[in-house]
């Protein structure tokens, strides 16, 4: 009796390998619903090796220094909100355990919000420990994004327990006496500074849907803060709120 169409691609989910399907006795089956089955089987098994092969790169630089140092203890900084006009600037900081592995993490901007909201469950389950700091609008205003992003990642490294012995950050250079690397366009060349960049996204994005809930009218659940159509209509419309950043045009130049 042969199977089902649904039967076999029950089966065919079991197999991990090209060459184990290539093996596969379905292959001999002439019905289309089989053959589109091996096909999209096929295209699966490829993107999942492509998904593992994008993760071990990406964990290069956190085997290299544990190829020096077993022990290590390798944290991976990250901000979101250096850009918008209004809402604070958040960065996280996360320890990996050694055997980490969440195949899929990228840069928090190439993944939507569903297989971020997976991968954060995943991270805070299985993190040695993370945490997060923010700069304030107020601060922002007072020592510029730049000083502002280190103040909030700062934050983020000294509430953790224990502390990281190195640190992997995208693309600053902090003053403290850890052992560091910063690394350009580091969220996606880093497993670690990818960890950080979409637990620090889904924290802020969700602490703008908050604002967006005591400011109306500004568009803050969809655009986080950025100078959206709608968001420019909102300051025109409604003025500019305590959560806006001053120093930032073209709100500096409305409230002159």
């Amino acid at each position: 009796m042969n199977l089902t169409i649904t039967q076999i691609k029950e089966a065919l989910a079991t197999i991990d390998t090209i060459e184990t399907l290539e093996q596969s006795p379905f292959n001999n089956d002439s019905r289309k619903g089989v053959q589109q089955a091996l096909r999209s089987r096929r295209k699966q098994i490829e993107r999942d090796l492509q998904l593992k092969q994008q993760y071990e790169t990406m964990s290069q630089l956190e085997n290299k220094i544990y190829q020096q140092d077993p022990s290590a203890l390798i944290c991976g900084i990250d901000e979101v909100g250096r850009g918008p006009l209004a809402g604070p600037v958040v960065a996280c900081a996360v320890i990996l355990n050694p055997d980490h592995a969440y195949i899929g993490i990228n840069d928090s901007k190439q993944l939507n919000h569903k297989k971020r909201a997976v991968l954060q469950q995943q991270l805070e389950a299985g993190l040695i420990d993370f945490a997060i700091g923010s700069a304030s609008v107020e601060e922002i205003d007072q020592y510029n994004i730049y000083q502002a992003t280190k103040i909030a990642m700062m934050r983020a490294i000294n509430q953790l327990s224990p502390q990281p012995t190195h640190l992997l950050i995208d693309a600053m250079q902090l003053d403290v006496a850890i052992p560091q690397q910063s690394i350009i366009k580091g969220d996606s060349k880093s497993v670690a500074i990818a960890a950080a960049s979409i637990l620090a996204k889904e924290y802020r994005d969700q602490y703008m849907t908050t604002l967006d809930e005591q400011y109306p009218g500004y568009d803050f659940a969809q655009n986080v803060g950025y100078g959206t159509k709608k968001h420019l209509e909102g300051i025109d419309k409604f003025g500019v709120t305590p959560v806006h950043r001053k120093s930032f045009e073209p709100i500096k130049s409305m409230i002159k």
